[in-house]
């Protein structure tokens, strides 16, 4: 009885992190867009706007991922549990936190868990 109502349920929970993940890593990119655009037709140096934008879309990346991850957790658990989802999920997982990670260092110039003065 429960199970009929908690699987349709995650599954629309999945659906819509996932459009808000995708959503979000879109709208940071034609942010970071249009706002470089504009700084630069006011004659922005462009060095600066390049690493503005990227720092921006970098960002929204970061944030967009954490978004999808959360999505693939709630379907796997809640709607598709099998041993062959969840060895896909920790695939999925594990290349998505390699990329944030890496988006972290590169935005940053350290890891997640370094403090600033260490770096």
């Amino acid at each position: 009885m429960l199970g009929e109502f908690v699987k349709p349920f995650a599954e629309w929970c999945s659906a819509i992190i996932e459009i808000l993940g995708v959503g979000l890593i879109a709208a940071f990119a034609l942010y970071s867009l249009g706002r470089a655009v504009l700084r630069g037709l006011k004659g922005g140096r462009g060095d600066y706007l390049y690493k503005e934008a990227r720092q921006q879309l970098g960002q929204g990346i970061l944030v967009g991922l954490e978004f999808l991850v959360a999505a693939d957790i709630i379907h796997t658990v809640a709607v598709d549990l099998r041993f062959q989802t969840v060895g896909v999920l920790f695939l999925i997982v594990l290349i998505r936190t390699f990329l944030s990670f890496t988006l972290e260092v590169e935005l940053t110039g350290r890891w997640p868990w370094q403090n600033e003065e260490e770096s």
